[in-house]
Protein backbone atom coordinates (compact mmCIF):
# COMPACT_ATOMS: atom_id res chain seq x y z
CA UNK A 1 0.00 0.00 0.00
CA UNK A 2 1.52 3.42 -0.91
CA UNK A 3 1.39 6.29 1.47
CA UNK A 4 -0.55 8.01 -1.57
CA UNK A 5 -3.34 5.37 -1.66
CA UNK A 6 -6.76 6.57 -0.30
CA UNK A 7 -7.37 3.42 1.38
CA UNK A 8 -4.73 3.81 4.14
CA UNK A 9 -6.74 6.70 5.98
CA UNK A 10 -9.40 4.45 6.32
CA UNK A 11 -7.34 1.41 7.59
CA UNK A 12 -6.08 3.52 9.75
CA UNK A 13 -9.32 4.60 11.10
CA UNK A 14 -10.51 0.82 11.20
CA UNK A 15 -7.19 -0.17 12.92
CA UNK A 16 -7.41 1.61 15.53
CA UNK A 17 -7.79 -0.09 18.90
CA UNK A 18 -10.40 2.10 19.83
CA UNK A 19 -12.09 1.36 17.06
CA UNK A 20 -12.31 -2.01 17.35
CA UNK A 21 -13.91 -1.53 21.13
CA UNK A 22 -16.53 0.63 20.35
CA UNK A 23 -17.74 -1.36 17.38
CA UNK A 24 -17.86 -4.16 19.67
CA UNK A 25 -20.09 -2.26 21.72
CA UNK A 26 -22.39 -1.32 19.28
CA UNK A 27 -22.61 -4.30 17.70
CA UNK A 28 -25.54 -5.67 19.92
CA UNK A 29 -27.74 -2.84 18.82
CA UNK A 30 -27.68 1.61 19.60
CA UNK A 31 -26.29 2.88 22.88
CA UNK A 32 -25.89 6.61 24.47
CA UNK A 33 -22.61 8.37 24.72
CA UNK A 34 -22.70 7.37 28.61
CA UNK A 35 -23.51 3.88 28.02
CA UNK A 36 -20.90 3.15 24.96
CA UNK A 37 -18.06 5.02 27.32
CA UNK A 38 -18.65 2.58 30.63
CA UNK A 39 -18.84 -0.30 28.02
CA UNK A 40 -14.98 0.89 26.40
CA UNK A 41 -13.30 1.12 29.32
CA UNK A 42 -10.32 3.48 29.67
CA UNK A 43 -11.59 5.69 27.21
CA UNK A 44 -11.90 9.33 27.58
CA UNK A 45 -14.97 11.57 26.81
CA UNK A 46 -12.52 13.65 24.73
CA UNK A 47 -11.05 10.32 22.66
CA UNK A 48 -14.60 8.94 22.21
CA UNK A 49 -16.11 12.07 20.60
CA UNK A 50 -12.84 12.01 18.51
CA UNK A 51 -13.13 8.13 17.72
CA UNK A 52 -17.64 8.62 16.94
CA UNK A 53 -16.63 11.31 14.59
CA UNK A 54 -14.24 9.77 12.58
CA UNK A 55 -16.43 6.60 12.58
CA UNK A 56 -19.88 8.68 11.47
CA UNK A 57 -17.17 10.15 8.96
CA UNK A 58 -16.39 7.39 7.13
CA UNK A 59 -19.93 6.06 7.48
CA UNK A 60 -19.57 3.17 9.59
CA UNK A 61 -21.71 4.31 13.10
CA UNK A 62 -24.37 6.98 13.03
CA UNK A 63 -25.56 9.60 14.93
CA UNK A 64 -28.95 10.08 16.12
CA UNK A 65 -30.32 12.73 17.85
CA UNK A 66 -34.20 13.32 19.59
CA UNK A 67 -35.71 15.86 19.84
CA UNK A 68 -36.55 14.93 23.88
CA UNK A 69 -36.57 16.97 27.36
CA UNK A 70 -33.60 16.48 28.42
CA UNK A 71 -32.03 16.09 24.20
CA UNK A 72 -30.93 12.16 23.82
CA UNK A 73 -28.57 11.12 20.60
CA UNK A 74 -27.41 7.45 20.42
CA UNK A 75 -24.89 6.31 17.90
CA UNK A 76 -25.11 2.90 16.10
CA UNK A 77 -23.56 0.82 13.48
CA UNK A 78 -24.86 1.38 10.00
CA UNK A 79 -25.06 -1.43 7.61
CA UNK A 80 -21.12 -0.89 6.21
CA UNK A 81 -20.10 -0.58 10.37
CA UNK A 82 -21.91 -3.83 10.46
CA UNK A 83 -19.87 -5.18 7.77
CA UNK A 84 -16.84 -5.27 10.59
CA UNK A 85 -18.73 -7.13 12.77
CA UNK A 86 -17.23 -10.60 11.10
CA UNK A 87 -13.47 -9.50 10.89
CA UNK A 88 -13.80 -8.09 14.63
CA UNK A 89 -14.90 -11.26 15.70
CA UNK A 90 -12.14 -13.11 13.53
CA UNK A 91 -9.53 -10.98 15.15
CA UNK A 92 -10.56 -11.16 19.07
CA UNK A 93 -10.75 -15.14 18.23
CA UNK A 94 -7.59 -14.93 17.27
CA UNK A 95 -6.26 -13.01 19.62
CA UNK A 96 -8.08 -14.81 22.82
CA UNK A 97 -6.79 -18.00 21.23
CA UNK A 98 -2.95 -16.68 20.70
CA UNK A 99 -2.47 -14.71 23.58
CA UNK A 100 -0.66 -17.18 26.11
CA UNK A 101 1.55 -17.37 23.64
CA UNK A 102 1.98 -13.74 22.59
CA UNK A 103 2.78 -13.20 26.15
CA UNK A 104 5.29 -15.80 25.94
CA UNK A 105 6.97 -14.28 23.81
CA UNK A 106 6.98 -10.89 25.15
CA UNK A 107 8.55 -12.18 28.21
CA UNK A 108 11.30 -13.85 26.44
CA UNK A 109 11.98 -10.73 23.91
CA UNK A 110 11.92 -8.93 27.34
CA UNK A 111 14.23 -10.71 28.59
CA UNK A 112 16.95 -10.40 26.54
CA UNK A 113 17.66 -6.68 27.12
Amino acid sequence: MLATCPSRSALATIANKWTVLVVNSLQDGPQRFGDLRGEVGGISAKMLTEQLRALEREGIVARQSYAESPPRVEYELTELGRGLIGPMVALRTWVEANFADIQQHRQTFDAQD
